[in-house]
Order: structure tokens, then C-alpha cells, then sequence
């Protein structure tokens, strides 16, 4: 059960748990490609049906890497499938978390919002653009 709930890596090389960045980087592109397409939806088609399943696998996606094992995150199992083949490049765990903390926080308000509570309007735009921009700068300039 201890490896089950466990936050990163413990490698004998370093005092703190690690993550893989490569993982982390792959699965934030991953997640940026799903959510652009069911934004684009919403904007263009004002479709919110794709948005609502899209903000209900972030929220999921989030709370297993924040509160379970990122390991067992969807995302990141995709995004460690994607790059088997490279070269581990390994990065602090609590740095990891704290961020992933901060999109656990926006999914959940958007689970809120939208999912719950039906609502549409500029405060939705700007959760949601805020959400793509921290997913294109951690998938494309590790950020």
C-alpha cells in the first residue's frame, strides 16, 4: 500500500523524491491537445458537451497524480508510454506537485462551474485559458 500512495522517486543519487520530467512533459502535451480541441469546440461550435467530459478527466487526472501516485495518472502513463525510449532526465517531486497542485485547484473550479453549476461566461474563458497556457509551457519550455 506504501508504493500504492507514494509521491515520486526515491533514487539513492538524490536527497528528494524525483519525477521523470520527460513523463511530465509528454503528459502535459497530451493534456493540452485534449483540452485545445474541446476548447476550440466550445468557442467555435458553443458546444460545451466535450468541455464538461474534458474538465471531468482533468479533475480525475489531477487528483490521482496530487492525492493517489502520479503513476497511476492517465496522462502520464500515455506520456511515459510516449517516451520509453529516452533518457530519464529527473526533477524534484515537491516542485512537481505544488504545480500539479495549482491545476488540481483550476480543475476543480471549472468542475465547479461549469460541470456543476451550468455556468458560461468570461470567468470559464479565463480559468480555461489560464489552464492552457500552464499546460503549453510545461509541455513545450518544461515551465
Amino acid at each position: 500500500m506504501n508504493k500504492v500512495l507514494q509521491f515520486g522517486e526515491q533514487l539513492p543519487q538524490y536527497a528528494v523524491p524525483v519525477l521523470n520530467e520527460r513523463e511530465a512533459r509528454a503528459g502535459a502535451g497530451i493534456l493540452f491537445l485534449v483540452a485545445i480541441v474541446a476548447f476550440m469546440n466550445a468557442w467555435v461550435y458553443g458546444d460545451f458537451g466535450p468541455t464538461k467530459l474534458v474538465i471531468i478527466g482533468f479533475f480525475a487526472d489531477f487528483l490521482i497524480r496530487v492525492l493517489v501516485n502520479p503513476g497511476y495518472a492517465p496522462s502520464l502513463v500515455l506520456g511515459r508510454i510516449a517516451v520509453r525510449r529516452q533518457q530519464p532526465v529527473y526533477v524534484g517531486a515537491p516542485q512537481k506537485r505544488f504545480a500539479w497542485l495549482i491545476g488540481l485547484v483550476l480543475a476543480a473550479s471549472m468542475m465547479y462551474l461549469v460541470v456543476f453549476r451550468n455556468v458560461r461566461g468570461p470567468v470559464n474563458l479565463l480559468i480555461c485559458l489560464l489552464c492552457l497556457v500552464l499546460l503549453f509551457f510545461e509541455s513545450a519550455f518544461g515551465i
